[in-house]
Parts: structure tokens; sequence; C-alpha cells
């Protein structure tokens, strides 16, 4: 199937490993020029390079507004007009949400709200003027089903579906997309990560955690990001043009409500 993103140019955020990466992958194999963006240059630089020619490499720390700033004159001047749009950052730090003080919540809103539709508002006007655009949150299963432990993540990923939401009825008679694609269980360093904590916390086994984790999973399994990426690049393809406003799981059947 032919996605129509060949000669498109694609901007995801957080994408030097992990789902992001993925996404940037598969966004090259089907013809895009991608914009890959990390904290650290020399990351950004090692995944654009295993990529390939398609890609280029961005410095991008999303807690940072002069970074923010610094990557939308970049990628404005090197490929001049920017397509598609992929929100991803890393997740803020697991732990109790009654625990969680004044400044950390400020510190994690900014960076994974404010500072991503930063990015977004810059490259919007030129996809309504063309008459095309893609956006996509990547998200959490946690917007529909609060995930103990990451009170964080689920509050904050809440409010960019809001955003979404609102966003996409506004530019969608200009030919601009906005959904969500929320990943249950992929199986990335950072679920690795989340897996430990968890062990730590309950007195147990890094293993028997994850045990229990897939025996909620009716497949069984965590996912692979190339499975969550294919579902991801589908929806910042030419074929999707009539699904937006959207949050699209990727879970295995593991969220059982609607």
């Amino acid at each position: 199937m032919d996605l129509g993103l060949s000669g498109k140019t694609a901007l995801v955020m957080g994408s030097t490993r992990g789902m992001g990466f993925g996404i940037a992958h598969r966004l090259a194999a089907e013809g895009a020029r991608v914009a890959v963006c990390g904290r650290k240059l020399g990351d950004a630089a090692s995944a654009a390079a295993e990529i390939g020619d398609a890609a280029r490499a961005y410095a991008l720390d999303l807690s940072a507004p002069a970074s923010v700033a610094a990557l939308v004159k970049s990628v404005g001047a090197d490929f001049g007009t920017v397509d598609i749009v992929v929100c991803n950052g890393g997740g803020p730090p697991p732990g109790d949400i009654a625990a969680v003080t004044a400044a950390t919540w400020t510190a994690q809103f900014q960076a994974m709200f404010v500072n991503q539709l930063e990015i977004v508002n810059a490259f919007l006007p030129g996809m309504r003027a063309r008459g095309w655009g893609r956006i996509l949150v990547v998200s959490s299963s946690g917007i529909q089903q609060p995930i103990p432990n990451l009170g964080i993540s689920n509050a904050v990923r809440a409010a960019q579906v809001g955003w979404a939401k609102t966003l996409a009825g506004e530019v969608a008679k200009d030919g601009v997309t906005v959904n969500t694609v929320a990943p249950g269980r992929i199986h990335t360093d950072r679920v690795d990560r989340i897996d430990a904590a968890a062990a730590a916390k309950q007195g147990k086994p890094q293993e028997d955690v994850v045990r229990a984790s897939q025996a909620t999973i009716p497949m069984g399994r965590y996912g692979s990001v190339a499975e969550f990426a294919d579902t991801a690049v589908y929806l910042l393809s030419a074929n999707a043009s009539y699904i937006t406003g959207s949050v699209v799981r990727v879970d295995g059947g593991m969220i059982r409500g609607v």
C-alpha cells in the first residue's frame, strides 16, 4: 500500500530510540524526509545515520524553551516546510502522585505540553495554507486507564488529548488531521525501567512483575516497536485523511473499556 508520504517532511520529537525512533524509521522507509530529534545531538546523529540519507539530526531538549526555539529555526531553515509533526517525549518520573511538588508539576507540564505545542504551532500555519498536514500525539494507555505509579504521565497526557481533540475540530477543514495514538505495553527501554521500578517497590523479582503485566494483556505479550510504528505511520499517511480527533489504542487488547 502506498501511504502517500514520499516527499513529505516530518519532524519527530524524541526519536533517537524507542517508539519515536520506530516512527521516524518507518516514515523514512515510506519516502519522507525526517528531522530526528534528541536531547543530545550525538544521539540524534547516530539515530539519523541508522535511518539513512532521508534523516537529519537535531538537538531538542523539551525542558528548555531556548532549545525549542532553536529547533524550530533550524528545521525551518533546512527543510523550508514541515508536513508532519509527531509529539513525543520521555515520560516523567514514576512515584506517588500525592508526593509530586508544585515545581515538578510545572516543569513536567512545560516539557510535555507547552513546549511540544510550541513546535506544532510553529509549523501549523504552513500546513493549513498548503491544505495538507498531519499532527500525531504519542500518548499512553494511562489516558484511559490510569497507570499506578505514573500519576504525572496520566494527568499531563490527558491534557494533551483535550488539546488534540480541540485542535482537530479547528483545522479539519484545512486538510490537517490531529490524532492521538495510545500505546499499551510496547517493549522499550522505558517499559523495562518501569517494570524495574515496580519490582523494587513491590520487593519482587523483575521477571515476576513482567509476567504479571503480560498476563493482563489478552495477547499475552508486550507489543513491538515495529507494530506500534506501523499504526502511527498509517495515521500520518494520505490514506488516513478522514481520521481526525481520534484516540487509537495499540495495546494488544489490554484496555477493555470503550
